[in-house]
């Protein structure tokens, strides 16, 4: 029989451990966020459904995202043991610059609609952290406005190619005289995809505040206080627009954007080119010919074409076609520091994040964006402790195999 006695108060204060009392909310909330998912979670309670949407969701039936986020899941890691890793780098060289974490912040659109603080915000951790920042065309604080923000930061300026080619020519001269050194045209977009979230939401930018947004606010007022009482929302390329993301597309962009455009851009652009949206192993290859120092496997986080190649699957392939004669460089599904290192074992040089980082934004601004990057670095770190890698230059494709 089991004999009980009562417990000494020695014995209980051994064991009572409250947490302490975090006054701060947005601390509190971050606190509890121990994954991307979890940042997910948070952004969706904090965020309008619209705004919500327009970064969770992708094309038509949303397929090209599930396959992308799936072919990360059928990753199978396979570890070394006895290799001595109380230490590791994570630090990697992308375009012959060395970063401090093997991932940069992919360019995202409309950033200040997510959260007031917006490409800001970003900038400054991509400097504290040492990895590079790509500032959107259609990013909402100008080109100027973040090369102050961050001033030591890797900066690089992502463009799409205008009907209006002088309008494009000013923002590669902006940029570059701003001190970004490397330029990242975006290939996938000739037409805008149907993003069905934001058609059934009615999303406009800025947002409108019809009868249903307003109800909609009514759960979320810390949202439309900010962005109500902050500078209105501006773009890096234009001034102002109120129509939807779709229509901006298809009146802006050019449907014509061929290999004389991209010669035009090389030859206007005398920094690092990198060409983003490849899909296809022929392109890469051919990309690579016209000057591109980089190609980035990417269908768009899936918010274009649904059903597009799986850019984890494309990356053997693509890999071959280039031959060593570009880095190749792979964005779309990656939500943990997991995803990153079975990328990078499959051969990547670095990998693009725009989801995770848009996540710890919208759930706490800056610091919010900084919990995303200790959060991947957290599960880089110990990925590689548990493949048996001290260097991001260990990593093989035996490491991580799909299934």
């Amino acid at each position: 029989m089991t004999q009980r006695r009562v417990p000494r108060p020695a014995e209980l204060a051994e064991i009572l451990r409250p947490r302490p009392i975090v006054l701060n909310p947005t601390e509190r909330r971050l606190a509890k966020a121990h994954t991307i998912a979890d940042l997910r979670t948070i952004a969706r309670k904090r965020s309008p459904r619209a705004v919500f949407d327009y970064t969770d969701g992708a094309a038509e039936l949303e397929d090209s995202l599930r396959r992308a986020r799936q072919a990360f899941r059928n990753i199978e890691f396979r570890p070394n043991v006895l290799r001595g890793v109380a230490e590791v780098d994570t630090g990697t060289d992308i375009l012959g610059v060395r970063s401090a974490l093997p991932f940069a912040f992919a360019p995202t659109g409309f950033t200040r609609m997510m959260n007031h603080e917006g490409e800001r915000a970003v900038a400054r951790v991509a400097e504290r952290e040492g990895i590079p920042y790509a500032l959107s065309t259609m990013g909402t604080t100008s080109i100027e406005d973040v090369a102050a923000a961050a001033p030591r930061a890797r900066k690089w300026f992502q463009l799409y190619v205008w009907r209006d080619r002088a309008a494009g020519k000013d923002l590669m001269q902006r940029a570059w005289e701003s001190g970004y050194d490397t330029l990242m045209l975006t290939v996938d977009t000739p037409v805008g995809g149907a993003r069905m979230r934001d058609v059934r939401n009615g999303l406009t930018i800025p947002p409108a505040l019809t009868l249903r947004t307003f109800l909609d606010g009514a759960m979320h007022p810390a949202w439309w206080i900010n962005l109500l009482t902050t500078e209105p929302l501006t773009f890096a390329s234009l001034s102002s627009w109120g129509g939807t993301v779709a229509d901006l597309i298809n009146k802006m962009f050019d449907p014509t954007l061929d290999y004389e455009a991209l010669d035009w851009v090389r030859e206007s652009w005398p920094g690092k080119l990198v060409v983003k949206g490849i899909q296809n192993p022929d392109d890469a290859a051919e990309i690579v010919k016209h000057g591109a120092e980089a190609v980035v496997l990417s269908n768009h986080g899936g918010r274009q074409l649904d059903r597009a190649p799986t850019p984890l699957e494309l990356l053997p392939p693509a890999l071959d076609a280039v031959g060593g004669d570009a880095e190749v460089w792979l964005d779309t599904g990656i939500l943990s520091g997991g995803d990153i290192v079975a990328a990078l074992a499959r051969g990547a040089q670095t990998c693009l994040i725009g989801r995770a980082y848009l996540y710890g934004l919208m759930a706490g601004g800056e610091r919010g964006v900084q919990r995303t990057v200790d959060i991947l670095r957290a599960e880089i770190v110990r990925t590689m402790q548990l493949l048996g890698v001290r260097s991001i230059g260990e990593l093989k494709p035996t490491h991580a195999t799909l299934r």
